[in-house]
């Protein structure tokens, strides 16, 4: 299954109620990811732009979108990012699928006189 990696921002107000009651998110939303087909591979609390950063494996894109959707649309976050992740098979290969396509860079053109 493909991996990813969402980054979860709060806003105040979902850090108001995580201050009020504290509890473990990642346990919580470990149930929404297993609806959605996937598994939670690990997950952490962070100091940064993001609060909390989690690794899933979710069946395809639409799983793994309507977990972000999922999340941003709870009212609890600012900012919910989810970017796909490639091993490094699937990168090398893509490396050499982008050497064999044929995409040229735009060239300078000479101005016109």
């Amino acid at each position: 299954m493909p991996h990813y990696l969402h980054q979860v921002a709060y806003s105040q107000a979902g850090w108001n109620a995580i201050i009020a009651q504290p509890q473990d998110r990642l346990e919580i939303v470990r149930t929404a990811i297993e609806k959605l087909g996937g598994k939670l591979v690990h997950g952490w609390f962070a100091f940064g732009e993001y609060d909390v950063i989690a690794i899933t494996e979710m069946p395809d894109n639409v799983s793994a979108a309507a977990l972000a959707i999922a999340f941003a649309g709870g009212g609890a976050c600012k900012s919910v990012q989810s970017t796909p992740l490639m091993s490094q098979e699937e990168a090398i290969r893509a490396m050499q699928l982008a050497g064999e396509c044929g995409y040229r860079p735009p060239q300078t053109m000479p101005k016109a006189a």
